[in-house]
């Protein structure tokens, strides 16, 4: 029997590999998949929609997605499979954007990227499955609750999106966070009961 590949595997890679090229040897392919609101039927840029998951605005943007990727995606793969898993980080993806085309479809000047609304939804669900779990987090030495740490990612992510800085969809977050509870609710109600 052949073995599966990992999708939470492949999206890591082509992430973080993407987002490096961008970053440190081709610009054009960061500008060329920013999601642009005003200009994504006025321009046919619906690509964008899943390509500006797979970019990032700096090093420490992607690293603070790339690591609570890590955290929760390769477990959530395991006890979900990899269709749903690929479907959830899609239904992310639509979702964040959604909220943000609503609310800067008339911006010309708006532009964002990154995956954190897909990663919310990641986060989120895997809560649902396992709110037991937690992660460490440099330089702080005590392991955080998945729950506590959701919390305090909504709470950062409404502050950043009050004080928006670069082209980072802090908006996002919230969008994919409802993403990944709706999904659950949709694909295994039965994960809410096991919360009881």
């Amino acid at each position: 029997m052949p073995t599966q590949i990992s999708v939470a595997l492949l999206i890591f890679i082509a992430t973080i590999g993407l987002s490096l090229l961008g970053l440190y040897a081709a610009p054009k392919i960061i500008e060329r998949n920013l999601f642009r609101p005003y200009w994504l039927t006025r321009k046919k840029q619906y690509e964008t929609v899943i390509t500006s998951g797979f970019v990032h605005a700096d090093l420490m943007h992607l690293i603070f997605n790339m690591v609570t990727f890590y955290f929760f995606a390769f477990g959530l793969e395991r006890w979900i499979g990899g269709t749903r898993f690929a479907l959830l980080y899609l239904a992310g993806l639509l979702a964040s954007h959604a909220g943000t085309y609503y609310k800067q479809k008339n911006n010309p000047e708006y532009a964002s990227l990154g995956a954190s609304g897909a990663i919310s939804a990641v986060l989120f669900a895997a809560i649902v499955y396992n709110p037991n779990q937690s992660l460490f987090i440099i330089p702080i030495p005590v392991p955080i609750p998945a729950p506590l740490f959701a919390l305090g990612y909504l709470a950062y992510s409404w502050y950043a999106s009050k004080h928006p800085h670069g082209r980072i969809n802090h908006d996002a977050h919230l969008g994919g966070a409802i993403a990944g509870l709706a999904f659950v609710a949709l694909m295994d109600p039965s994960a809410y009961a096991r919360l009881f």
